[in-house]
């Protein structure tokens, strides 16, 4: 593991032509570069990858890159070299346990249990994965989770990062779920959390980059959760399609405001049918049907 990780950020400058400018590309363009989820703060989006053996070609790369994701090389870019140890410990800060519905409470692992016993209490340590009930797009996803989730349910976790969405859906009643997430240092803390909640027994881990073709091959399944990003999302939709039955479920997460009409156009293209949208700020988590 690194000592020490390289803090991207990425915007779009003051002078830029946001009309021309495909903004989800900055996005795209720090999952490129090696980012493990990107977060967005006042404007900017952000990420942190392994230490580049050569930060000055690293730099050049990723200009290069951002402009051919979006279009456009009116970007500015910042780097800032952050301490393993650092970074680490910043995730801790201000977390706490957290009800996200009248069940389900999501508490950090270095956090003590509440005095009210929850009906679902998923106990937490993200590390280095993308995934805690500080994220509008987490949230959204286990509010429809907990309304959808029956018991035997069968489900695919695309992107699983740290595992909680998985967790939730096993907790709340799914008999398996396939975690799918390609990051190393993810699955690593993924498979941390399902010792703690006690679920690896229901929860098989996917360590892979998958495709449309690789989700139909695991179906069928009962439902989908996907927490990721509209980009990758609308190339993965064929697969979640041939993945689910007539009446099977999909949430979609990672989506922003301005992205989802486009998005969800695309998704009742593939025959799902509209069934609950969750706003959380900036962020839109929907819940679909499989239509006939």
């Amino acid at each position: 593991m690194s000592r020490r990780w390289l803090q991207v950020r990425v915007r779009a400058r003051a002078d830029a032509d946001l009309s021309s400018m495909s903004v989800e590309g900055l996005v795209e363009g720090l999952l490129a570069l090696g980012g493990r989820a990107a977060e967005e703060r006042d404007g900017w989006y952000m990420t942190a990858v392994e230490e580049p053996s050569d930060l000055e070609a690293f730099v050049v790369r990723a200009r290069s890159t951002l402009a051919d994701l979006t279009g456009s090389d009116a970007i500015d870019l910042e780097v800032e070299w952050r301490n393993h140890e650092d970074w680490a410990e910043t995730w801790k800060r201000g977390l706490a346990p957290r009800w996200v519905t009248a069940r389900i409470l999501v508490r950090p692992s270095w956090t003590s249990a509440p005095a009210e016993v929850p009906a679902v209490e998923i106990v937490l340590d993200p590390g280095m994965a993308f995934g805690t009930a500080e994220h509008g797009t987490t949230r959204g996803c286990l509010r429809l989770l907990d309304g959808v989730v029956q018991s035997g349910d069968r489900v695919l976790d695309v992107g699983s990062g740290s595992g909680i969405l998985a967790i939730a859906a096993v907790l709340l009643g799914a008999s398996e779920v396939i975690a799918i997430e390609a990051d190393t240092l993810a699955c690593e803390a993924l498979r941390e959390n399902l010792e703690h909640n006690g679920v690896v027994d229901r929860v098989r881990c996917v360590e892979a980059m998958v495709g449309p073709a690789d989700l139909i091959r695991m179906g069928p399944v009962s439902g989908v959760v996907a927490n990721i990003e509209s980009g990758p999302l609308t190339r993965l939709m064929e697969g979640f399609a041939g993945a689910l039955p007539s009446g099977g479920w999909l949430i979609l997460s990672g989506i922003l405001e301005h992205e989802w009409p486009t998005l969800r156009a695309e998704a009742e293209r593939r025959g799902f049918g509209l069934q609950e949208v969750d706003a959380d700020g900036e962020w839109r988590s929907a819940l679909f049907e499989r239509g006939a």
